[in-house]
């Protein structure tokens, strides 16, 4: 009871003390809901709640304009490519990407910051610290090669994976090695999206046994990240075909009691062992199509360490499908175009430079009319001087034929 009572002080006081705030200031006062006791969160005292979500593709575009005006940054920086690198990022992670490049072109002794220092900030970030001084053998370096080489192929040839950004097998963190990627954040995935991207997850692990002959643990994380979004399709999203349109979401997290029996249980299990086999199968069917351009990868990325997209593409061609990313770029363009155009600025200086040019056009036309009689008159007087010399060989014609008459 004395618990109890000191619980209900303990609220009461906390309550008073914001709604005295309150009284005292005209301000909003903010407050986060995890941090508010549940009593003053009933209906009547602090029902209005609004959520704050991370900012998405557009709004982390114009965050890093913010950020960058203080930034020298070269002609390399995209902007639209930056912000598609960095899903999921706060403000004040993207701020932290962009001190990070600042410092890492300082330590080059660069002059400005270019994409590569950006890139090796979100890297550094999300990664961790480089560890190139680990040591490994050969067969060791070659295996994670070839498994890095193997996500990167078969995504190549997904249509709905995500696209490639770069593929290393630097050492980072925890990681042997890594492929990078542009996430695409939906709204809405589809079935054949998942699909897509388990099939992508699976090709580590598929390469390494097509080509080595063994398998690893460095499929782990693959390994754990498919499984979750197949029992995820089967469980909760009704993806199955034995259990479709059924979805088996428990609310209460503390209860030790599943919503379906055990016959269902094996029901999931069996649909998310056969999922995953056939994306699986898939992925080495991938690979064994297009085997000689993954060893020319994994070859490459033995040499250089670091591939980038353009090293993918030039092996196995242009990737024939676009980025939802890049159609959401192409369809703001011209949204962003258009609102540049009514600022004032952007009309002052559009203005300005009609003005400029009809200015100098009639400065052009002037010219031009004033040339045009000067050419006339040269006519003219060439003409004269034709005409004067004529008139005076005539003359002299009479002159001399009158003093043979004379003479004779």
């Amino acid at each position: 009871v004395s618990s109890v009572a000191l619980l209900h002080d303990d609220t009461l006081r906390a309550e008073l003390t914001i709604q005295a705030r309150l009284t005292h200031s005209e301000q909003l006062m903010p407050h986060i809901a995890d941090m508010l006791d549940k009593a003053l969160l009933r209906a009547g005292r602090f029902d209005r709640q609004i959520n704050v979500d991370l900012p998405d593709l557009t709004e982390r575009k114009e965050i890093f304009q913010v950020h960058l005006r203080k930034v020298k940054i070269d002609e390399t920086v995209d902007i639209d490519f930056l912000s598609r690198q960095t899903p999921g990022f706060s403000g004040a992670d993207i701020a932290n990407v962009c001190n990070e490049a600042a410092l890492i072109a300082a330590r080059h002794n660069n002059k400005t910051v270019g994409k590569q220092d950006f890139l090796n900030a979100v890297d550094r970030i999300i990664g961790g610290l480089e560890k190139k001084t680990k040591v490994m053998t050969e067969a060791e370096k070659r295996t994670i090669a070839l498994h890095e080489a193997g996500h990167a192929t078969v995504s190549w040839f997904c249509e709905h994976a995500n696209p490639l950004v770069k593929v290393s097998i630097v050492p980072r963190g925890r990681a042997l090695g890594a492929a990078w990627y542009l996430p695409e954040e939906r709204q809405i995935t589809t079935k054949e999206q998942m699909l897509d991207e388990m099939c992508s997850l699976m090709g580590g692990r598929a390469a390494e046994e097509l080509f080595t002959g063994h398998i690893s643990s460095g499929a782990m994380n693959d390994l754990e990240r498919a499984t979750k979004s197949a029992y995820g399709m089967v469980a909760y999203l009704g993806m199955s075909k034995t259990l479709p349109n059924i979805c088996y979401y428990n609310q209460n997290e503390y209860s030790f009691q599943r919503p379906y029996s055990e016959t269902t249980a094996r029901e999931i299990d069996k649909e998310v062992l056969q999922m995953v086999n056939e994306q699986y199968t898939r992925a080495k069917n991938i690979l064994m199509e297009h085997k000689e351009g993954h060893n020319a990868l994994a070859e490459l990325l033995i040499q250089k360490e670091v591939i980038m997209a353009e090293d993918v593409e030039h092996i196995f061609g242009k990737r024939p499908w676009l980025s939802r990313s890049q159609e959401i770029m192409e369809d703001e363009q011209p949204k962003i175009d258009d609102a540049v155009k009514d600022m004032p600025e952007v009309q002052a200086a559009i203005k300005e430079h009609e003005e400029a040019k009809k200015a100098s056009k009639e400065e052009a036309e002037e010219n031009t009319s004033e040339k045009a009689p000067t050419k006339v008159s040269e006519d003219a007087e060439e003409k004269g001087s034709e005409k004067t010399s004529d008139d005076a060989s005539e003359k002299e014609y009479e002159k001399t034929s009158g003093n043979k008459k004379n003479n004779e």
